[in-house]
């Protein structure tokens, strides 16, 4: 999962680009980089780290110019190496820096074409490399000194119809403008924003939540519709187009469970409030199945399932409380490469306050359970914190099958679910009861409300790819990217490829 932003402006962009991507920090925290142009230059700063590290004000002062991209990164098939930072770049045509959220399902295929038919050169195993060459080369093809939008729009037609899977994606092109699009399913989100100017027209923002257009003071106007593309020149003339046949509206469900921010909206749906219902949704299930229970507290993992929790408790009628105190400075477990380096930063993250355990029968909510090594954990704490019994519930179903559209889960054999009924999965994490969200619930906790969603990406938990190209060697390929010694070997390979210049 990766975060993205795109702002054209009458004024500097490079602190609004800076601004945007800390508030999509969540998204990743492995890269980060910002490029920018002027009428006749790119500018461009991207390293491994957090926006703050990368993105030092000596360093930010020389990204000039008044349209731009940002990015921020986790690898979502193993690789962390510095040269798979985004913005990526090409000097042909035009000038091009590409940011993208997602992950093409016909990598391979695309990338033989590339390199045998239309001789471009690829210089690393990313999937956005492959994307933007795919965009340069169909712009290419315009034979135009300057493109016009005309043109940039046949362009983007032709890589929609040519890339696979799940993308969103922002492009700056030198002396052009921005341009952003999103796959035909909308399995990541894209959202687009606009501010007035002081003298007349618009600012554009485009990005991967709300909350980044709409904290950083541009009023948000609208979601990115799935195969559209969106076109903001240098001048601010904003043009969309539906570049792609749109297969409904498909959003991940697991963006609304772990990844977004609670004050973003995504399609239309606040992602606080299908967190609430989802507390609602799960409550119901321990009731119907549990009416007798003895939980004398519920407990949340924080962050990201404080907001089920806090409704889950309600309609539980029994007290919430805050049992664990999170050290800040740590970075998200889920996306963090390597079972071993997962294992450690758990203890350091997590500290328990033992008066909110002791005695207790404890019910610990978290938004999902993935490898199982973060619940393990808390089961522990919670147990060595004086807890008569610990019951975990999580507020997503089962996960038993690889994401392939841009989440790195791990291969099925390192999921806890995998080949376990509920009962065996509590005795592996060490709880007295285990209580998962049905998938029917959590759908309707999302889209229930909804008047754009038609489907839901819940491949994770149904093991249903809806692009529809994903078979058996499709999965063996991408589990072999993503094991834990895949993710190791590239950690050491990392700590060569720190040694290089950075620019």
């Amino acid at each position: 999962m990766c975060g993205i932003i795109g702002i054209v402006a009458d004024s500097a962009v490079n602190q609004l680009l800076y601004d945007g991507l800390t508030l999509l920090q969540h998204r990743g925290q492995d890269a980060a980089g910002i490029a920018t142009a002027d009428s006749r230059r790119l500018y461009m700063r991207k390293s491994n780290g957090l926006v703050r590290d990368v993105l030092r004000a000596k360093r930010l002062v020389k990204l000039e110019g008044d349209m731009g991209i940002g990015h921020v990164r986790y690898p979502t098939a193993g690789s962390s190496a510095l040269a798979e930072a985004q913005p990526l770049y090409v000097n042909s045509p035009y000038g091009i820096a590409l940011g993208h959220n997602g992950n093409l399902t016909n990598t391979e295929q695309l990338r033989k074409q590339l390199e045998s038919t239309e001789l471009r050169h690829l210089n690393t195993d990313s999937d956005s490399e492959v994307l933007l060459n795919v965009l340069a080369g169909e712009l290419h093809k315009s034979g135009k000194a300057q493109i016009d939008s005309e043109e940039m729009f046949r362009a983007l037609s032709a890589t929609q119809q040519r890339c696979q899977g799940a993308y969103a994606v922002v492009a700056l092109i030198t002396g052009f403008g921005v341009v952003g699009f999103r796959d035909p399913h909308g399995i990541r989100p894209l959202v687009i924003g606009r501010r007035s100017r002081a003298s007349s027209g618009y600012d554009y923002m485009l990005a991967s939540e709300s909350v980044a257009v709409e904290a950083s003071g541009f009023e948000l106007m609208r979601d990115v519709e799935p195969g559209e593309a969106v076109v903001i020149t240098a001048k601010g003339e904003l043009f969309s187009q539906q570049c792609a046949p749109a297969h409904g509206i498909a959003p991940c469900l697991f963006e609304y469970v772990y990844f977004a921010r609670p004050d973003s909206t995504m399609d239309g749906v606040s992602v606080y409030q299908s967190r609430l219902r989802m507390g609602e949704y799960l409550a119901k299930k321990i009731l119907r199945n549990w009416p007798d229970h003895d939980i004398d507290v519920v407990i949340p993992v924080p962050d990201t399932a404080r907001t089920a929790a806090l409704e889950l408790a309600h309609h539980l009628g029994v007290p919430y409380r805050e049992g664990f105190i999170k050290n800040r400075y740590i970075a998200r477990t889920f996306i963090m490469p390597g079972q071993v380096e997962r294992k450690r930063s758990v203890r350091s993250k997590l500290n328990p306050i033992s008066i909110e355990f002791k005695g207790k029968n404890v019910l610990v909510v978290d938004d999902s359970i993935v490898r199982g090594t973060t619940s393990e954990q808390l089961v522990q704490l919670a147990r060595q914190a004086g807890a008569n019994n610990v019951y975990f519930a999580s507020a997503a179903p089962p996960v038993r099958f690889p994401n392939v559209y841009g989440i790195d889960m791990p291969t099925p054999k390192e999921l806890v679910a995998y080949g376990r009924q509920e009962d065996e999965v509590a005795e592996f994490l060490g709880a007295d009861r285990l209580f998962y969200q049905d998938l029917d619930d959590l759908k309707q906790a999302v889209g229930g409300n909804s008047q754009r969603i038609t489907d839901f990406d819940a491949s994770c938990f149904d093991g249903h790819y809806v692009t529809g190209d994903v078979d058996e060697v499709y999965l063996a390929a991408v589990g072999n990217m993503r094991s834990d010694k895949a993710k190791q070997q590239d950690i050491d390979q990392g700590d060569e490829d720190d040694e290089l210049p950075l620019g």
